[in-house]
């Protein structure tokens, strides 16, 4: 039995229309990162931040400020190109791109289900390569002897959900909209199996004075 800790980055640049524009880290998001490498300071050392090679996943990785840690990346936990499948999904179903938070919940689970369902163009990662290559890295980490911590996104944490919890897309694209920045999220691996232990933990800011700052967008 293995244990899996995966946080999703901060908060990056919320508002961006594609994915060069989004991916940096907002100041806040920083901030809602350091808080959480505070909080675990007190706590057992980690020996690997492990994060995607997206720079959201990176510079949330170093403003942790954990230290004596080692960092690496590994591309198996990128994100999916969701600016990619929207754009796709625009301009071949005529999906509107979203102009509200309310429109974004129902265009993430337009968007989710086609690409779950294969209707989406081949020059694009398809849903089976992306959730194979998520699976494969965390059975990896789980094998290392390192106590790692894992910095990803939603769709990489969800897809572990839904693993864990045998969810159809439904109810993964639920799971997905709740996932907060740098929340925490703690699986068991054991053997094939995936077992959840803690979903979106955010202790570092669940303080009266951070409440507001807990952001998911």
């Amino acid at each position: 039995m293995s244990e899996i800790i995966i946080v999703r980055h901060g908060q990056a640049q919320t508002g961006a229309k594609d994915e060069a524009s989004y991916d940096k880290l907002s100041d806040l998001g920083h901030q809602q990162a350091a808080w959480l490498g505070q909080y675990w300071a007190g706590f057992r050392p980690f020996d690997l931040v492990l994060s995607g090679t997206m720079q959201r996943q990176i510079e949330t990785g170093r403003s942790l400020g954990l230290a004596s840690v080692t960092y690496a990346e590994d591309s198996r936990l990128n994100e999916m190109d969701y600016f990619g499948l929207a754009e796709f999904l625009k301009k071949h179903r005529s999906l509107a791109a979203p102009a509200n938070q309310e429109e974004f919940q129902t265009h993430v689970r337009d968007v989710l289900g086609a690409w779950s369902r294969a209707e989406v163009c081949d020059n694009l990662e398809s849903y089976s390569d992306f959730c194979t290559r998520i699976l494969d890295c965390v059975r990896e980490v789980a094998e290392s002897s390192e106590r790692t911590v894992i910095i990803s996104s939603t769709g990489v944490i969800a897809t572990l959900m839904a693993v864990a919890l045998d969810l159809d897309m439904v109810r993964k694209t639920d799971v997905f909209l709740k996932i907060a920045h740098t929340s925490v999220h703690r699986f068991e691996v054991v053997g094939e199996e995936i077992r959840l232990i803690q979903f979106c933990a955010t202790p570092h800011l669940d303080m009266p004075d951070r409440l507001a700052l807990r952001t998911h967008i």
